[in-house]
């Protein structure tokens, strides 16, 4: 492809997987600040993500980076490129 044929950038973004909803998916929470409008304070803010997985090996409380991708299903828009951190469990529950 030439230089001006290049597709845009795709957005990348990291996150928490909070649940395994079925066959290669997750939901993934993004957590990100955001100033308020009039105050100008920093405001905590997520968004729940669906994502496919396409080998199953995300766990719940993993660190994840996911990529914008085409449409994969009705919610599925993203899918996860790989695992930062895995999750440290304690006895049989996430954390």
């Amino acid at each position: 492809m030439s230089e001006e044929q290049k597709r845009p950038s795709r957005k990348v973004l990291i996150g928490v997987v909070t649940s395994k909803t079925g066959d290669k998916s997750v939901k993934v929470t993004y957590f990100y600040k955001k100033p308020h409008p009039i105050l100008g304070k920093e405001i905590k803010r997520k968004t729940v993500i669906h994502a496919h997985d396409e080998k199953n090996e995300c766990n719940i409380g993993d660190k994840v980076e996911i990529m914008e991708t085409r449409p994969m299903s009705k919610l599925k828009r993203f899918r996860v490129v790989g695992i930062v951190q895995a999750a440290k469990i304690v006895g049989e529950a996430a954390v």
